[in-house]
């Protein structure tokens, strides 16, 4: 109860206090862009580490060291939790942003700084502009800035499974011309959906497997990129829960 109402309070907090700081962000940003991402990023690290803390979550991080640091990549990973944005977003090395669904655009100030660290808006029952959006992330990628997007497509409610991964979340990767990173999340639905709506102390293990480079992919493996990347993070999923929780 504690937890929840901390984290509850800290984010509204941080949301109509950070009005200024918006308003400060805007402005640089229209003398340099490069600044305002640099700053964005630093404040929402701050932000997410501060709710990690209240949330009395421990993230156990690995392959850090295999992300690309000479160009952008797509992040995709498994996604049981709302927390997964929270506690992925500081551990990325360079300006990301995250592919979320358009009912985000609903959130004032919220939506604002998804914007300003360059999360794009994904409307999943529209088709055309769902496309739209995708063209907009290869545009993104190839000005260096990294994404990531969770392709099963909304929050899976089941331990322990995985929902099919969308193969159109991996036209952002094969149109920019930039590496996947798959990232496998182990146990943060513990936080918080697994026993609504109490927030809990936990353990979660998050580890990024060795990037994926279209260009030297046979045709069959891209023709199924997305069960084949579903097939990598399974295995290290049942692997890293066996380690860290059996």
């Amino acid at each position: 109860m504690i937890r929840l109402i901390l984290v509850a309070l800290y984010l509204f907090l941080f949301l109509i206090l950070g009005i200024p700081a918006l308003l400060a962000l805007w402005i640089v940003g229209k003398f340099n862009p490069g600044a305002k991402d640099r700053a964005a990023k630093a404040i929402i690290g701050w932000a997410f580490r501060c709710v990690a803390f209240l949330a009395g979550t421990k993230v156990i991080i690995r392959g850090r060291e295999k992300i690309p640091t000479d160009t952008a990549v797509l992040y995709v990973g498994n996604h049981r939790s709302y927390f997964d944005i929270i506690l992925t977003y500081t551990h990325f090395p360079s300006i990301t942003g995250y592919v979320a669904k358009k009912e985000m655009l609903k959130y004032p100030l919220l939506r604002d700084w998804m914007r300003y660290i360059h999360c794009l808006f994904l409307d999943r029952d529209n088709i055309k502009e769902g496309l739209k959006t995708i063209l907009t992330g290869v545009e993104e990628v190839k000005k260096g800035v990294s994404l990531c997007i969770f392709p099963e497509g909304t929050r899976n409610r089941e331990n322990d499974t995985f929902l099919p991964f969308r193969e159109g979340s991996f036209k952002i990767a094969e149109k920019g011309g930039v590496p996947v990173v798959p990232m496998v999340l182990v146990n943060s639905a513990d936080v918080f959906e697994d026993h609504l709506p109490w927030i809990r102390s936990t353990t979660v293990v998050i580890e990024f497997q060795d990037p994926l480079y279209l260009g030297d992919m046979d045709r069959e493996t891209k023709k199924n990129l997305g069960a084949h990347v579903t097939g990598i993070l399974s295995d290290r999923y049942f692997k890293l829960k066996e380690e860290f929780y059996s």
